[in-house]
């Protein structure tokens, strides 16, 4: 057994505890906050049980479970329709979609972290799981406080807004330097983990910690820290720094998304029914990444709309002016900027080949 079932399950009932502190400003009736909790927790076990066994996913599965997800967002995203009408539908389904297309860049980071500390194949996907388990945990806890913040002062939307915005601008800022992958073995989070226990330096089939007897067993003295009782393998602190940037990540997404909608349970739907097909998605990406070369601007286009929505949105609430922008208008404006971004980066690739054409010069001259 990959994953141990009952800590898993565990989690997911810390989370669920976490989610429910602010129902009280939920606008749902608790038969739709019980199914949204009954579906995640069905969903985080399903999921379990399908990769119990040690192997690798292939991109055609992990194709296949990315449909999966979406599909169970889509249909959420009909189930609030039915139930509740198409405005809370629509803001919920315009949150998905702004986290899926965040989500991305977040993806790129893992990537670099996995190449970081030479993770590669099955370790990457048990890495994933727990990371994501534990964006679970977080994105619960981050949205009852974003959730809280907003419903204190209507100001508080132009504090969200002009952070929204600053994630664009850094963005921005770095675009130029996807070249670049930057090292994270030496991450702060790395550090820290170094200090509070020792290191075994090498992987461990797929384990994050390992005994001192394992460690004579191997005759492998020599690749540790400094002696201890166990010892963090370097899947352990390539964990550490997954979970770590995540959690830099949610200072991003989740002000975007409540920009979105301030109800906490679609802005925790949102974020969990996108973060669910992550693993999956971070599969698929690996194959896609070096076409969809536009994505990124189109994201970076996103949240430039979207922090001035926000700013806009607080500014007729403090006014108490009617906002002139609905929700289904807000959802065609992201989906089309996203068809965009995917649409340039298939009809204008030509970065990608002039870059192979300056690359084949050399040799063919010779």
């Amino acid at each position: 057994m990959l994953y141990p079932v009952s800590s898993i399950n565990n989690v997911t009932l810390s989370t669920l505890k976490i989610a429910m502190i602010h129902v009280e400003h939920i606008g749902f009736p608790p038969e739709t906050i019980i199914i949204f909790f009954a579906v995640i927790v069905v969903s985080v076990y399903f999921d379990l049980v399908a990769h119990r066994n040690s192997t690798e996913i292939s991109v055609s599965d992990a194709a296949k479970w990315s449909v999966f997800w979406i599909i169970l967002a889509l249909l959420f995203y009909v189930y609030l329709w039915q139930h509740h009408g198409k405005e809370p539908a629509d803001l919920y389904l315009t949150g998905y979609v702004l986290e899926k297309s965040l989500s991305v860049d977040n993806l790129i980071v893992f990537m670099a972290i996995f190449s970081s500390f030479g993770i590669k194949g099955v370790l990457q996907h048990r890495i994933l799981y727990w990371g994501i388990i534990g964006a679970l945990v977080f994105r619960a806890i981050f949205v009852a406080i974003g959730a809280s913040l907003f419903h204190a002062s209507p100001y508080v939307g132009f504090l969200f807004a002009a952070f929204v915005i600053w994630s664009a601008v850094k963005m921005l800022q770095s675009g130029g330097d996807d070249d670049e992958i930057e090292d994270y073995s030496n991450h702060w989070s790395v550090r820290l983990t170094q200090k509070m226990m020792p290191i075994y330096t090498r992987l461990h089939f797929h384990r994050f910690i390992i005994s001192h007897d394992e460690v004579i067993a191997q005759n492998a003295l020599s690749a540790i820290t400094r002696s201890g009782i166990r010892y963090a393998t370097p899947a352990l602190l390539c964990l550490m720094a997954i979970e770590t940037s995540d959690i830099a990540f949610a200072f991003d997404s989740v002000p975007a998304v409540i920009a979105v909608t301030q109800d906490p349970l679609l802005v925790y739907a949102a974020m969990i029914f996108a973060i669910l097909g992550l693993r999956s998605l971070y599969f698929v990406l690996a194959a896609l990444t070096k076409y969809l070369i536009y994505l990124e601007k189109a994201v970076i286009c996103l949240l430039f709309f979207i922090g001035a929505k926000m700013a806009l949105q607080a500014w007729c609430h403090v006014a108490e002016t009617k906002f002139p922008l609905s929700p289904t208008v807000s959802l065609y404006i992201v989906l089309g900027i996203l068809a965009l971004g995917v649409l340039a980066s298939l009809i204008f690739p030509e970065k990608k080949e002039a870059l192979s054409d300056t690359e084949q010069t050399p040799d063919q001259e010779n």
